[in-house]
């Protein structure tokens, strides 16, 4: 009797489970996987549907499902199957225009959302941004353009602001007119496991995280034609905080991981590691704050970047700081690996990086803060970067006495890149209005002779060398220190 009983609750008990699960499958709602007919209408009947009933999951199996914006509501799920593809429409009157940030999936304010399974999401971008172009064009739209490319109303892939416990799983997002996705002062997000392909467009962003709260990116393959992996920090009163970036590949003709270049409140609490980066055109990781945003608390363990144009960028600028100082402060990158391209790395990809500002020769990487800002506290420990060397100084020359170094400029107002200097005196890094830097086992390699000195410090308040090592070809001397302050390690001063 007792086992009768105990097989009628686990019966009920899987009945409830069934009924709570609340999966609806696409075809519902009258949703055509045809990739010819206009679903917006529909999916976003489905999507209110399910908010209404007090959540679930939308379903969509094999097909093409045509659509335009659509806006998630709280509690909604959304699972593509295995070919399964929301494609976006080409035509921009499809898409919320007329709202800042507008995206194929949009959210705002909308708790416990989640997109996930095998299946895609193509924004078309190319086409939509051609056909935005031709709207401009017309005088029907009116956008400055910029190079001839429209600045506004591209429609992003995702765009979601102020979300609670969103989950992105499994995914691939393909072509997006703008940015690919932004997380704009979420909280408690992951994103996992996705596959990001959008090299169709210019200011292509792999993914945006905007002043978020407890946000995991893990296990993720982002190939951009700008920034790959981009932490943004867009208000003042915001940061960008306890953020995990973790065994992700990134490639980009722009810069693989990247703090900024919009930095106005700041980062505290970033934690980056086991991640690859290739055939980036900029820098393998650029740090910079140039808008009055703090820096501080920020870890890069286990990164390897091959056939990059930088391996590392940090700097502190003033551009819209409006009268406040930004600050760099406790940043530990250790165990990486390094090599830098002697051609242009990303060579052959759709959208490629420019070249006409770019240095003549190979550019060191650098650690520039401001004269009344230093970036502090910084330890650079198990490090190998090999650079490729044979700089020419009969076509780009720039010297190392006090005079030569001063003539280098501030440009604290510049948009922050590690070219924005042109010619730099190192090879292997240069440092300028820093205080305690510290080199811990850090290996400096060059394949071709170099005129320039490996180290150039700059106005240093406190710097430390412990296993620095030079191999390969020779450059003309290791270090050059101006105005500088060599000091022994401490154990308290290096982060651990």
């Amino acid at each position: 009797m007792k086992i009768n009983i105990i097989m009628v609750m686990i019966f009920l008990c899987g009945g409830m489970v069934t009924l709570n699960a609340k999966e609806y499958n696409a075809s519902l709602f009258g949703i055509k996987s045809n990739g010819t007919t206009l679903n917006t209408t529909s999916i976003q009947r489905a999507i209110d549907f399910i908010h209404e009933q007090g959540g679930g999951t939308l379903r969509f199996y094999v097909g093409r499902y045509l659509t335009g914006t659509l806006v998630m509501k709280e509690n909604v799920h959304i699972q593509l199957e295995e070919g399964a593809i929301l494609v976006g429409s080409t035509n921009i009157y499809d898409y919320n225009i007329d709202v800042p940030n507008c995206a194929l999936i949009y959210a705002n304010g909308a708790n416990n959302v989640t997109i996930k399974g095998k299946g895609v999401i193509d924004g078309q971008g190319r086409e939509v941004a051609y056909n935005l172009l031709a709207q401009i064009q017309s005088g029907v739209l009116k956008d400055p353009l910029d190079y001839d490319r429209p600045r506004n109303r591209r429609p992003k892939a995702i765009y979601m602001r102020s979300c609670e416990n969103v989950r992105i799983h499994g995914i691939t997002i393909r072509n997006s007119a703008d940015w690919v996705q932004v997380y704009d002062q979420c909280v408690n997000t992951v994103v996992d496991s996705i596959t990001v392909d959008s090299k169709a467009f210019w200011n292509n962003d792999g993914i945006d995280i905007v002043d978020c709260r407890n946000f995991k990116l893990l296990n993720s393959f982002i190939d951009a034609s700008d920034d790959a992996i981009c932490l943004k920090s867009h208000d003042a009163a915001k940061i960008c905080e306890d953020v995990e970036i973790r065994n992700c590949t990134a490639r980009s003709s722009a810069n693989g991981i990247k703090f900024g270049t919009v930095s106005a409140g700041g980062y505290k609490n970033i934690r980056i590691i086991n991640n690859k980066v290739y055939d980036t055109f900029r820098s393998a990781l650029t740090i910079a704050t140039p808008d009055g945003g703090l820096v501080e608390d920020i870890v890069v363990d286990s990164l390897s970047a091959f056939n990059t144009g930088n391996p590392f960028y940090l700097r502190i600028g003033a551009r819209w700081n409006k009268g406040r100082t930004g600050s760099i402060n406790n940043i530990l990158i250790q165990n990486v690996k390094v090599e830098v391209a002697k051609d242009k790395p990303d060579s052959g990809y759709s959208y490629e990086g420019p070249i006409e500002d770019n240095p003549r020769n190979t550019s060191p990487s650098s650690i520039v803060g401001l004269k009344d800002a230093p970036i502090r506290n910084v330890t650079f420990r198990n490090i190998e970067i090999t650079y490729p060397g044979g700089a020419n100084p009969n076509y780009a020359y720039r010297g190392t006495s006090k005079a030569e170094l001063d003539s280098i400029p501030e440009m604290e107002a510049a948009y922050p890149e590690f070219s924005q200097f042109k010619e730099l005196p190192a090879w292997g890094f240069y440092i300028r209005h820093a205080e305690n830097i510290h080199f811990d086992r850090v290996v400096l390699k060059l394949k071709e002779k170099e005129y320039r000195p490996m180290l150039v410090f700059d106005d240093v308040n406190g710097y430390s060398l412990s296993q620095v090592k030079q191999s390969g070809a020779k450059g003309k001397k290791e270090l050059v220190a101006v105005d500088s302050k060599k000091i022994k390690p401490r154990a308290d001063s290096i982060i651990r």
